[in-house]
Formats: structure tokens, sequence, C-alpha cells
């Protein structure tokens, strides 16, 4: 749970610097731009890297992937739709029904990567992966 709740609070903030500068900066020069969203991604990093230290061995290196990008898009929507004040179309919907399937193809009778796993055949990580590869 807490790297579900530490990447959805960085893809707010990584939302916010790759997109927010389109509503208040783009009057301002492009480099003052690129300074607070480099601003804004700091606390994006700050979050992202814990989230995915805790989340590896819990959650497989693809798991964590698809699991983000879920997550991007739900951040994106409410982004795009109160912030931005876009209107949402239907293929927002097909998008997430599309990454639901990912999510169900990557997690699908692949258990994640536990430690107990790990410790039990004194592997490294990547040794590990390497035999769950089908």
């Amino acid at each position: 749970m807490r790297t579900i709740v530490l990447l959805t609070c960085s893809n707010i903030f990584m939302t916010f610097a790759w997109y927010g500068h389109l509503k208040h900066f783009r009057d301002k020069p492009l480099f003052l731009a690129i300074l607070v969203s480099w601003g804004i991604a700091f606390f994006e990093y700050t979050l992202q890297v814990p989230a995915n230290r805790f989340g590896y061995g819990q959650f497989t290196l693809p798991q964590l992937k698809v699991m983000q990008e879920i997550i991007t898009m739900c951040v994106f929507a409410g982004f795009a739709y109160w912030y931005m004040q876009q209107s949402l179309r239907w293929d927002f919907l097909w998008a997430g029904f599309c990454l639901v399937a990912a999510a169900y193809f990557m997690f699908r009778g692949n258990p994640s990567i536990s430690s107990s796993l790990m410790a039990k055949h004194h592997e490294t990580p990547s040794a590990a992966r390497t035999v769950e590869r089908r």
C-alpha cells in the first residue's frame, strides 16, 4: 500500500511538472518554465525513488511499471479535468480498460517476488527475475 500511495503522490508532482506550465507559464520565457518544472520534479523524485525501492521485491519490475502507468492515467485524467478544464472523452475510459487488461496480464499467475523467496534460494533480485521469466 505504501508503494501505491507514494507512486500516486509522485505522479501528482510529475503531472504538474510536465503539464502545469501550459496553464500559467505559456507567456513566460521557456527557461523559467523549465526551472519551475525541474523544481516540481525534484519532489516527484523524492517520492518516486522510495516508492520503487519499497515496491521492488514486493512487486516485479514489470508489475511496478504497469502499476505506475495506471496511476499516471488516473492522475492525468483528474488533472486534465479539474486543473486544465479539459473535458473527459470516452477515449480516457477505453485507455483505462486497456491498462486494466495490461495489469491483468502482468499480475496473473505471476506472484510477486517476495523477500522470503529470494532468501530461501539465496538469490539476488536479478537472479530471481531470471528464474521467473516465461
